[in-house]
């Protein structure tokens, strides 16, 4: 199994810290935000892993190579042309995920100890074509799922945006947590071109592919992306 860190963000909410360094390298309980994310998908076998870089990518490239990489075999996305959000990242790595094999997506400045083996045999008995780690918590956007737990709507609750994709006789809002777990036979089905978002490509999928929500249900998630965080 293969996986990818988006590393790329500006981390505008985290300034002044990220005025001088990318949000990768920002540390949380003595480690940079990079290095929890390795350690965490290291956790599980992973050993090939993929990071799109975009703000300050040399620093990030430099911390890797005087770590040894942590041991893993690593390559760089460099968008330092555009910054292609989370979408876009994904699909201008798509060369990477060669194997014909489920392959994770995670941001940088999630720390989580969510059992990556455990949701991987979910996302294949389930025949899903993406699986979204998912969590009861407080958060501003939700993704709703049916009793199946298959993917049939998005809102805002902030705005009071909702966008409905499939019809369900219930509905159950939970937060993404920004963690992943893809089937490569997404690529062909891209359409988006240049900068877009994940969500908006499983929003578009999920009306007629299953997308499916797993739920963490992991002791600990926590969202640095933010200098007051989020967790549970």
């Amino acid at each position: 199994m293969k996986a990818m860190i988006l590393a790329a963000g500006l981390g505008t909410r985290l300034r002044p810290i990220t005025n001088s360094i990318p949000k990768a390298l920002v540390v949380v309980d003595g480690k940079p935000l990079l290095q929890h994310a390795l350690e965490h998908i290291k956790r599980y076998g992973i050993r090939d892993v993929i990071i799109n870089v975009y703000h300050f990518p040399v620093q990030i490239v430099d911390f890797l190579r005087s770590n040894d990489n942590f041991g893993l075999t690593i390559a760089i996305s460099d968008e330092s042309d555009e910054l292609l959000e989370t979408g876009g990242g994904v699909e201008k790595a798509a060369w990477f995920f060669n194997d014909g094999k489920p392959f994770v997506v995670r941001n940088v400045d999630v720390i989580s100890n969510l059992d990556i083996r455990k949701m991987n045999r979910y996302h294949q008995a389930k025949q899903s074509l993406a699986t979204l780690a998912v969590r009861k918590r407080e958060s501003e956007r939700y993704f709703l799922f049916d009793d199946r737990m298959q993917l049939c709507g998005w809102e805002n609750t902030r705005t009071g945006m909702k966008r409905i994709i499939r019809e369900a006789d219930s509905q159950t809002s939970f937060a993404f947590n920004w963690i992943q777990i893809l089937n490569p036979e997404v690529f062909p089905l891209i359409e988006e071109k240049g900068k877009f978002s994940l969500t908006e490509l499983y929003l578009r999928l999920g009306a007629i592919h299953p997308i499916i929500g797993f739920q963490d249900k992991g002791e600990s998630w926590y969202s640095a992306s933010s200098p007051t965080g989020s967790g549970s």
